[in-house]
Order: C-alpha cells, then structure tokens, then sequence
C-alpha cells in the first residue's frame, strides 16, 4: 500500500532489529511507486511524534497491555465517564498515536469516550508490524477494554481509518461491538496497488493481504463507511464497491473534497455529527433487539 503523506523518518533501529527495507533514490518513477505498495506498514517510532499528552488537556490513561503471543503493546485511553459508547480506535499504515493529536483532540473534546492504541512496530508498542499481528493486537486492544476497564462489549463503536479499516473489519468478524465505523479504508491491498501502479504485477505479491471486500458481506454490526470524494490514496470508488458488497442496516457518506488525509477537517462538523447519529441508531437497533449484540454472520 502507498505510504500516506508522511511524519519525519523513524529513529534508527536497534542493533536486535532487522534493518528497514530501504529503497534507492536512484530508481525510475515507476519502480520506487512499486516498491512503496509492496511496503505497507510505515512505522514511526516513539520518541518521534507528540507524547506530551498535558498539552490535550484531557483525562489521558496510559494504557500498555498485550497482544495474545505476548507482545508488548501501548495506547491511549481518553476516559468521558457520561459517554454512552466508547470508540475504539485503529489508525493507518503510518506514523503512531503521537501524530493523531489533532484528531484526538476534537473527537475528545466532543465528550467522547476514546481509545487510541499503536499496533506493534509502531510507537511505544513492541515487535514488528504483520497482517496478522495487527488483527490479534486490535483483539488485544479490544479486550482490554472489556477485561480491565469493564466497558460491555456492546457499548465500543469500532472505528478504522485507512489501512485501520481492514484491522477494523477483521476484529468486527471476531468481537460482537455496537457498530463498525469505516474512513477512507480499502477494499483490498491489490485494489490500492492497481490503482498506484497500473499496469505492474503488483497483484502477485499481495494477493490475499487485507482483503476486506471478501469479509464485509459477513458482518452483523451496523456499518457506517465514510470517504473523501477526492481521496488521491485509495479512491472513492473503492470505499463505495466495499459499502456496496456490505449488508444492512448501512449507511455511507461522502465528504465532498476531502482527500485522504482531511476527512475530519474538510467534513467539519458534520463528520461528527454522522457519527454521533450513527452511535445512536446503532444502539436504538440494539435495544430493539432486546439488547442482543452484532457480530459475525454465518
């Protein structure tokens, strides 16, 4: 998957670690382009980012767990207490939680209950980035809401921007959770590929990687996908062939302009108000169903 527009070059890696692959300056256009889609995850590790979290000016726990094979893993949890659900966060292919301050902040400041969390190889959290590393380590985050910080299973929204998307589609197949809540996110990785590379085999080495368009028909939750009509990354068109394969109840929408890094930005107010109305259709289904949570379908 390309590398979003992207925060300072990570630290040098420690001697234990692996080197990063690397490409040369010197390649033609087309193949650097290559070689970016094939290197999906871009970690940025922690000192680099924003960790002073007194400068949010909120109610911040710092909050380090682990994934099942016991890799260690960090996040932040932004406790409202008065907050009817809690969303939990799984970001992009990029950087860490020290540069989503921003966004952080305005979802927070809204009186929202969050929890942002970095998958391992990304900030504070240990190991190295893998497919399925990522979709045990949202489990782990998941249920560490449930287990330490008793939040029913039925009260988290979960939210995933970008390649978070496909993390947050898998742990939707695996959690039951209030609903699903989808931003600029992909089909699959050999969709974005194509669409950076047209005409390279790109396909070959990533068949079968992130493949949410395969899952999606699958899950129980009510969804709610939301896409920049000007995404230069993964296309609109991909955000509505992924809403379309999905089932009801489902509800899409497009923030005209907006490209893939500005959704929140360029939605302004009403980005938050679609989710809020979301939040509260999603629980006005639940009760109606006499409390019985989504999941996955048969």
């Amino acid at each position: 998957m390309p590398a979003l527009p992207s925060p300072p070059a990570a630290p040098s890696p420690s001697p234990s670690s692996p080197p990063p692959l690397r490409r040369s300056p010197y390649l033609p256009a087309f193949l650097r382009r290559w070689f970016d889609a094939l290197a999906v995850f871009h970690p940025t590790r922690y000192p680099d980012g924003c960790w002073n979290t007194q400068e949010l000016a909120l109610p911040v726990e710092e909050a380090n767990f682990a994934s099942r094979d016991g890799t260690r893993l960090h996040g932040w949890h932004v406790r409202a207490p008065a907050a009817p659900w809690t969303l939990l966060w799984c970001h992009g292919n990029t950087g860490n939680i020290g540069y989503r301050f921003e966004h952080l902040q305005l979802l927070c400041r809204r009186g929202w209950d969050v929890f942002l969390f970095d998958y391992r190889g990304y900030g504070k959290s240990a190991g190295r980035p893998s497919d399925e590393g990522l979709y045990a380590d949202a489990e782990a985050a998941f249920d560490w809401l449930v287990a330490e910080k008793k939040i029913p299973a039925e009260r988290i929204l979960i939210f995933g921007q970008s390649l978070g998307g496909a993390v947050a589609v898998e742990l939707a197949l695996r959690r039951k959770a209030l609903g699903l809540v989808l931003e600029a996110t992909l089909t699959s990785l050999v969709d974005v590929a194509r669409h950076a590379t047209p005409g390279l085999p790109t396909g070959i080495f990533l068949a079968g990687r992130f493949e949410s368009i395969s899952k999606i028909a699958r899950i129980g939750h009510p969804l709610l996908v939301l896409h920049g009509t000007d995404d230069e990354i993964i296309p609109f068109a991909l955000g509505r062939r992924l809403f379309e394969a999905a089932v009801e109840p489902k509800w899409f929408h497009a923030i005209q302009g907006a490209t893939h890094k500005d959704t929140c930005l360029v939605g302004g107010e009403d980005y938050y108000h679609r989710i809020e109305e979301f939040a509260v259709e999603a629980e006005r289904r639940r009760q109606a169903r006499g409390g019985a949570d989504g999941g996955s379908r048969a």
